[in-house]
């Protein structure tokens, strides 16, 4: 048998390479390649592979049925929203997160939650079993379909998934696992990927649905090579701030439902728990009278939600003034200021401006431009906002408001949290169809007519 060899793979597209480069030649990217191992001989991969069958027949899909057991919930309604309705059966999904964030008490909470109707397997790599017991009796998970291994040999683990027959299998984490058919040790790019492909090789054939726990490098993004991701059925990404004790679940990859929905949990001394209106626990001690605070309303997949976004602009003395952007696009910070300069007349250029998203929420949807705009407007002049404010819209480069998608869901939203002033784009709007006590709805064409309003008599001062 030959020795293996030494090889560099590019973790963002999978390219080999003899020798290291500092640029992959195939896909562009900066320090992607790292150090595998290539397989001894070609006997050993088609072993890899030797569960998928041969000679299978084409069938036509009309001809092919879903199971009615295809779906099974996990007890967790904010994890069953993320993932589309719940488990899948036969599904791999892998879950991501900064160390110290909960991933471990969230996996020990899915597996009590789920025990009454299936058998769980958690195997644990990083955690001895009486770490397990005392997190276990923390959460009060004692049930009688939960099995513990203390195993990092994925042959090994694939015997005992054999010989337990689970129905859900958990593992903590895909980089302390490895596969001794590979001469690397574990953790590395090549270990990582055979490990898993034999895990996801066994939840396709024995029906078993597999979770997996990868770490994340140092720039926040999934330890580990990119097919790794393009392997799995689901991404899910577990988010937030660690003084916060908000967490955020979401999915960024998911072949079973819609990756725009998010899942938000807050972090107790019994585990996490979910929350399920966000909005009020996003907008609980928010100060009132305060300048550069404002209200907006954002669609998180079929869930509307109302955020604070909170500006702070200060007068510098330094040429290149400071921008920061924390929960929103940091070019989108840049391109509203341009409009509010270019359209409004107003001048940040000698002015550090920072923007934050209350609660660790990050905010990807232009509707919350109006209120990003509107929160930069009332810091820089001093002025506070009503507390009842809220702004939905997206911005334009002409400084026009443009409509978005779902606007009677976010009003409505806004209505049931108290708010009496809403402001809403002006094109396709009926204003005859939102009839409210005591609620004023503003319709607007364009920021100047927000700004030099009647409702904001100070900010034309």
């Amino acid at each position: 048998m030959k020795a293996s060899q030494i090889q560099f793979e590019c973790k963002e597209c999978g390219a080999v390479r003899s020798k290291w480069t500092g640029r992959c030649p195939e896909c562009g990217a900066w320090n992607s390649m790292e150090e595998s191992v290539a397989m001894p001989s070609a006997t050993d991969a088609k072993a890899a592979v030797r569960a998928i069958p041969t000679g299978a027949e084409a069938i036509a899909i009309k001809g092919l049925d879903m199971p009615d057991y295809m779906r099974s919930k996990s007890g967790i309604g904010e994890l069953d929203r993320v993932l589309g309705g719940g488990l899948v059966k036969g599904s791999a999904i892998l879950i991501s997160g900064e160390p110290g964030l909960g991933k471990s008490t969230l996996l020990m909470q899915i597996s009590g939650r789920l025990c009454p109707e299936n058998k769980v397997l958690y195997v644990s790599g990083e955690e001895s079993g009486s770490q397990l017991c005392m997190r276990a009796k923390r959460l009060q998970v004692d049930r009688d379909n939960l099995f513990v291994l203390i195993e990092t040999n994925v042959d090994a683990i694939l015997q005992k998934v054999e010989k337990t027959a689970p129905d859900i299998v958990i593992i903590d984490s895909i980089q302390t696992v490895y596969d001794s058919r590979v001469n690397s040790s574990a953790g590395s790019i090549t270990q990582v990927r055979e490990s898993a492909n034999r895990l996801i090789g066994m939840a396709k054939t024995a029906g078993i649905s597999v979770m997996i726990v990868s770490h994340v490098n140092k720039e926040g993004g999934i330890a580990g090579p990119k097919v790794l991701e393009h392997a799995v059925d689901a991404v899910l990404c577990f988010e937030g701030e660690r003084r916060s004790s908000y967490r955020i679940i979401r999915a960024i990859k998911n072949r079973f439902g819609s990756t725009n929905e998010i899942g938000v949990f807050e972090m107790t001394q019994e585990g996490l728990n979910e929350v399920p209106n966000p909005s009020e626990a996003l907008l609980s001690g928010r100060p009132t009278d305060v300048s550069g605070s404002c209200a907006v309303c954002v669609m998180e997949g079929s869930r509307p939600i109302i955020a604070e976004i909170q500006a702070l602009s200060v007068t510098t003395q330094l040429p290149a003034p400071r921008r920061t952007a924390n929960g929103t696009d940091y070019n989108r910070l840049y391109l509203l200021l341009a409009v509010l300069e270019k359209r409004l007349g107003q001048r940040f250029s000698h002015n550090d401006i920072y923007i934050n998203v209350v609660g660790g929420l990050r905010l990807d949807e232009p509707a919350a431009d109006l209120g990003i705009c509107l929160a930069l407007i009332s810091s820089i002049k001093d002025l506070p906002l009503p507390d009842k404010l809220c702004a939905i819209g997206e911005v334009g480069l002409a400084g026009e408001i443009r409509t978005v998608p779902n606007l009677d869901v976010r009003i409505s939203e806004a209505v049931r949290l108290g708010f009496n002033r809403i402001i809403v784009p002006k094109r396709g709007f009926d204003l005859n169809r939102h009839k409210y006590d005591k609620v004023k709805i503003i319709p607007v064409s364009g920021l100047g007519a927000v700004v030099f309003s009647e409702d904001f008599p100070k900010f034309d001062k």
